[in-house]
């Protein structure tokens, strides 16, 4: 989660409009994740690694191909 959120802040400091999304999210979940993980629940984080990471993965390859 670190090392998406600071790609991912990174990439919305070339582009704000980065055409990926969730990009916000991802950098907020990641805060939530260090910040405030004693009452961070593991099923969740697993629904959005299940449910969402597949979806990013493909905006970014589209990104990257395109």
């Amino acid at each position: 989660m670190e090392i998406m959120r600071e790609a991912m802040n990174q990439a919305l400091r070339i582009n704000p409009n980065l055409p990926i999304t969730a990009s916000r999210k991802v950098v907020d979940t990641r805060n939530f994740v260090i910040h405030a993980y004693d009452s961070l629940k593991p099923d969740i984080l697993w629904g959005i690694v299940v449910n969402h990471m597949p979806l990013l993965k493909q905006e970014i390859e589209a990104l990257l191909n395109g």
